[in-house]
C-alpha cells in the first residue's frame, strides 16, 4: 500500500491532517524560492508553489502519495509576504486593518503513478480597525513569525476578526473538506 508524504514542515498542517485521521509516513519539506513572479496573481502564485513543492518532494519519494500546500494572503492583487520580522508583520497587519483580504490555500497531490491533482480554497477575512495598542499586542505575542500576512488565525489575531467567509482550516493552512475530497478522488484510503 502506498503511503502519504507531507511536503511541509508546518505543525499546523500536520495537526490538521490528524483531524482527518491521517498520520503521514514521512514529512519532507522542500526548500524552494517562494518569491512571486513578476505580475503573478495570488491564486496563480499559490498554485505554482504547491505544484513545485509536491513535485520536488515526489521526486524523492517515488511510489507514494505526496501532499503539498501553499497559503497566500492577499489584499487585492497584492501578495503579502511571510513575516520574518516584526516590522514586516506590523506593516501587513496595518494594511489589513479594517479591510477585506483573501486567504488562498492551494494544494497539489502527486499520486503514486506520478499524476498530479490540485484543489484550492479561498476565504475572505476582515479585521476590525486595529489600534496602535492592538498592533503592539499582536506583534508582542509573536504569532506572526513566519506566517503569510503576519498573523495566525488560530492565535490571538482571531479576536480581531470582524467577519470571515470560507474555510477556517484553509486560513490556518490546509482546508480539510477540500483535502479530503482531493485524497478520495486520488484513491487514498480514508476512514
Amino acid at each position: 500500500m502506498s503511503t502519504l508524504v507531507l511536503a511541509s514542515a508546518s505543525p499546523r498542517r500536520l495537526a490538521l491532517l490528524a483531524r482527518l485521521g491521517i498520520v503521514p509516513a514521512a514529512i519532507d519539506a522542500p526548500d524552494i524560492d517562494e518569491t512571486p513572479l513578476k505580475a503573478e496573481q495570488p491564486r496563480a502564485h499559490a498554485r505554482r508553489l504547491a505544484r513545485e513543492k509536491a513535485g520536488r518532494v515526489a521526486a524523492r519519494h517515488p511510489g507514494h502519495f505526496v501532499l503539498a500546500a501553499d497559503t497566500v494572503v492577499a489584499v487585492g492583487a497584492r501578495i503579502l509576504p511571510k513575516a520574518e520580522d516584526a516590522e514586516t508583520a506590523r506593516h501587513c497587519l496595518a494594511l489589513m486593518s479594517g479591510r477585506r483580504h483573501h486567504v488562498i490555500t492551494a494544494m497539489a497531490l502527486v499520486n503514486p503513478d506520478g499524476r498530479v491533482r490540485e484543489a484550492e480554497s479561498e476565504s475572505t477575512v476582515i479585521f476590525h480597525r486595529l489600534t496602535a495598542e492592538d498592533l503592539d499586542a499582536l506583534i508582542a505575542d509573536g504569532d506572526w513569525q513566519g506566517k503569510a500576512g503576519g498573523y495566525a488565525l488560530q492565535g490571538t489575531a482571531e479576536a480581531h476578526v470582524r467577519w470571515m467567509a470560507g474555510s477556517w482550516s484553509g486560513i490556518v493552512g490546509l482546508p480539510l473538506a477540500e483535502t479530503r475530497r482531493l485524497l478520495r478522488a486520488a484513491g487514498y484510503p480514508l476512514g
